[in-house]
């Protein structure tokens, strides 16, 4: 049975989302504000437990904090497990915001528990899709299944998208790979990426993981007038 955490400080929601996420056989976890969730996810050395649950949907606005501070901490501290986003705010800033922070997906309240139970489900798909061998490119090594990156001998912390857009890249080397293209597979939101800076800057979030020097990067090219390719000679 598949775990689910939900952070949320509307106790009418989190009974409301509960009890329908029990009845589609899910067992589900609640708590209502930042200081109850880093209890349920950080350990007494502020490490984060992994693997205690199989995603997490997290409000953008609780009473002690805000959902993007809770999402951007637990991914700087390692955390893989998928997160949704929930906000009230149907703002275009917003869900970028909370997507670079790396969040996987984004839902704007009011919303159809259909429409959440589908977005769940993708989520969980596209983590339990991985294979469980490693990719092996230039001095890089990740293991899919357990979503670890290892550079040059060292454990390096990607976010998850930034090892979605590494691994697609890797599955591509040597093809260039326009933005859009990468908007499509990565983000699945065209229209919400099309004039943000999103996919550069993730670019150079990896670029400073895995390039000797991130000024002068020879694993992902910039294609001028395209968007990147992965150097095919590693």
């Amino acid at each position: 049975m598949k775990k689910i955490l939900i952070v949320d400080d509307n106790i009418e929601t989190l009974e409301v989302l509960k009890t329908s996420l029990e009845r589609h056989e899910y067992a589900v976890f609640t708590a209502k504000s930042c200081k109850e969730t880093r209890e349920l996810l950080l350990s007494t050395n502020t490490a984060v437990e992994h693997d205690i649950y199989d995603i997490v949907i997290l409000d953008l606005t609780l009473p002690d904090g805000d959902g993007i501070e809770i999402c951007s901490h637990l991914r700087l501290s390692g955390f893989k497990t998928p997160i949704i986003m929930l906000t009230a705010r149907d703002n275009i800033s917003d869900k970028v915001i909370g997507l670079d922070c790396g969040a996987d997906d984004y839902i704007v309240k009011p919303f159809e528990i259909i429409e959440l139970l589908a977005r769940i489900k993708a989520c969980l798909r596209r983590y339990s899709e991985a294979a469980t061998e490693n990719i092996i490119y230039g001095d890089i090594i990740i293991n899919l299944r357990k979503r670890h990156v290892i550079v040059r001998g060292k454990e390096v912390i990607f976010t998850p998208k930034e090892l979605d857009l590494l691994t697609f890249f890797i599955s591509q080397k040597g093809i260039p790979i326009s933005r859009n293209k990468i908007r499509e597979e990565i983000w699945k939101d065209t229209i919400l990426y099309s004039w943000s800076r999103t996919i550069d800057v993730h670019i150079q979030h990896i670029r400073q993981k895995i390039e000797l020097d991130p000024s002068e990067p020879q694993y992902i090219l910039t294609v001028s007038g395209i968007g990147y390719v992965l150097n095919p000679e590693y």
